[in-house]
Parts: structure tokens; C-alpha cells; sequence
């Protein structure tokens, strides 16, 4: 599958994005017609979606593992499902990080599983019996917010304070997966992810409940590190620059495209780069997961986890849906 870095003109409204437009209008037609025509399927257990309006990068993942982590202390058996993006198997299938890689079942996939029982599968229904055949209290699905053959009970909308929702055009013409407005009549929450630097927060606090977090680093101390920093996940200058909010010296940032499959000789230099400037080689655990098996010992992965502003307004949003109460 060809993966491709979000084009710089999806933040702003150029001419690149205007004549695409009209390619926009009819994706976003097509997502609207989908979700007329569907009947959702009610599972058997509370489903809980966490999602987002546009393509990649929000913080939808480490949101979601939070959210596991939490539910998991009270007792609950959360199951992640995913679609699996990026892989090859369509599932459902239960994901064992010491039997499949990412080219089989998507490097998201790898990562949740590492926190909860995963599972794979692009018919998110046949997902979901399979994940209760097998003992799941509660599904978590890390992004599916436009997959309308499930129903979710609770639906929480991830923006970065940043990026928010970019040039507000649908793709290809930008970043958005569906408007704002449907997206945000269909959900019960968001998550406003970092600073709030143009304000957007107003806009979601009018329409949905608010909750703030941000997310940072739990590395050991990164301050005055030399590091040849790379990755290839939505947005890798939060990476890069969380980083650098950590204290590190960045020798070299180095940006690859989303789900990038890393090949031998783009790490030979990497290391080569790292080498020469006597820094460390470091990544995103999304991206270790991509890694041949011989380089994950050879870089450093910075670990990281949501701080939230309100915790217990967190776990008040999801008690009306919890199986024990």
C-alpha cells in the first residue's frame, strides 16, 4: 500500500486545494450517502469509539490507550478493534505482536495490543463478535468514527490544538474525512489535544462536552541529549518537537511518511548520521514497531502518555456506558 505524507496545501486555502474541491464535495457525498443507507449493528457490549475528523495525526491512538489503561483499573475487559491499516489480513483475527508485523496487521494494531487484546478486521462487525466470543466486557475502537456498520455508544472526537481541522476542506482538497458540522452533531465528546492556539476549543466546548489533555514525554531525562530524531507517523514535527520541549539536543529531524515501512539502507544512514554527530538514534513506538527486528535494539523509542486536565470528568463521560454500573 503507498503511503503519502499530508500535502502542505491541506493547511491553508490555496489554489491547489480549491481546484480539488468539487472532488471534496462528492467524498464527503459519498460518506453521507453510506451512512444513510446503513443499519448499524448493536453489539452485545458497550462500544466506545475514539476518533477523529481528519486524516491522521490527531492523537486518536495514545488517547485511546489512556482510555484502555483506565477502564482496565476498574475491572473492566476492554478488547481494541481496529481496521488494521496497512496490513494485509482483513480479519477479524486476534493480534499477537510476537507472530504478526506490521505488514500483516498494521503498525497501529502492534502497538495496542501491547496494552489490551486486539483485534483486526475490516468488517468491524464480525470484529466485534469475535472479540466477545473471546471475553470482552467493552470494545475500543481506535478510529471507525466514519464506519457506520457498528454501533457506538459513546463517541469521542480527538483535535489537535494546533493542526484543529486544518484548511476545513474535505479530501482531497484537505484534511477532513467529513465536515465539521456532521462530525460533531454525531459524537458526545471531544478531546482537545495540546494548546489551543487559535481558539478552537470555543467551537467544541458550544457544540460537545470538552475535556483537555495534552500529550508528554515519560522518557528518562532527554535534557541535553544529542539525538537524531526520526519518524513516520501523521504529523511528525509533534514528535519532534515534543522532543525538544523535553530538553534534547536535536542533531537532524527526520520526517517520513505515515506507516512508512522502513527499508536497510534509509536506516545505514540514519545511524551513520547519528554516528558521525555522536547522538542517539530515536523514534516513536508506532514507528518501532515498523522496524526490521534487528534495528529495534539499535534505537531509542521516547514513551509517552496523555496528561489530562480532568480526570475524573473523563471517567464521568464514560460511566454511563460501563458494563458494571
Amino acid at each position: 500500500m503507498l503511503k503519502l505524507a499530508a500535502p502542505d496545501f491541506w493547511q491553508s486555502r490555496g489554489i491547489a486545494s480549491t481546484l480539488l474541491a468539487p472532488l471534496g464535495l462528492a467524498y464527503g457525498a459519498a460518506g453521507t450517502l453510506r451512512r444513510a443507507l446503513t443499519r448499524p449493528y448493536r453489539a452485545s457490549v458497550p462500544v466506545i469509539c475514539v476518533g477523529n475528523l481528519v486524516a491522521g495525526g490527531a492523537g486518536k491512538t495514545p488517547v485511546a490507550l489512556s482510555l484502555a489503561d483506565r477502564l482496565s483499573q476498574k475491572g473492566i475487559s476492554v478488547h481494541f478493534l481496529t481496521r488494521g491499516y496497512g496490513g494485509s489480513l482483513a480479519g477479524p483475527i486476534a493480534v499477537d505482536p510476537k507472530r504478526h508485523g506490521a505488514a500483516e496487521v498494521g503498525d497501529e494494531a502492534l502497538l495496542l495490543a501491547h496494552s489490551a487484546p486486539t483485534w483486526v478486521a475490516r468488517d468491524r462487525v464480525k470484529g466485534a463478535g469475535a472479540a466477545t466470543r473471546d471475553g470482552a466486557e467493552l470494545l475500543l475502537l481506535d478510529d471507525g468514527f466514519q464506519n457506520p456498520g457498528l454501533r457506538k455508544d459513546l463517541s469521542i472526537l480527538v483535535v489537535d490544538g494546533t493542526y484543529r481541522f486544518g484548511n476545513g476542506r474535505l479530501i482531497p482538497a484537505g484534511p477532513l474525512r467529513e465536515s465539521v458540522r456532521s462530525g460533531l452533531a454525531r459524537a458526545q465528546a471531544a478531546v482537545l489535544m495540546g494548546e489551543d492556539e487559535a481558539g478552537i476549543g470555543k467551537t467544541l466546548a458550544a457544540h460537545l462536552p470538552l475535556l483537555r489533555a495534552r500529550i508528554v514525554a515519560e522518557s528518562a531525562s532527554l535534557s541535553g541529549k544529542p539525538l537524531v530524531a526520526f519518524a513516520g507517523i501523521g504529523r511528525p514535527d509533534k514528535f519532534f518537537d515534543l522532543l525538544q520541549r523535553s530538553g534534547a539536543e536535536l542533531i537532524a529531524r527526520r520526517p517520513f511518511p505515515d506507516h512508512h515501512p522502513y527499508r536497510a539502507a534509509e536506516l545505514d544512514a540514519l545511524a551513520a548520521e547519528a554516528g558521525a554527530a555522536g547522538a542517539t538514534l530515536m523514534t516513536t513506538a508506532k514507528d518501532r514497531v515498523r522496524l526490521p527486528i534487528g534495528w529495534r535494539d539499535r534505537v531509542e523509542v521516547l514513551e509517552i502518555a496523555v496528561e489530562w486536565d480532568d480526570q475524573a470528568a473523563l471517567d464521568a463521560l464514560v460511566a454511563g456506558v460501563l458494563p458494571h454500573g
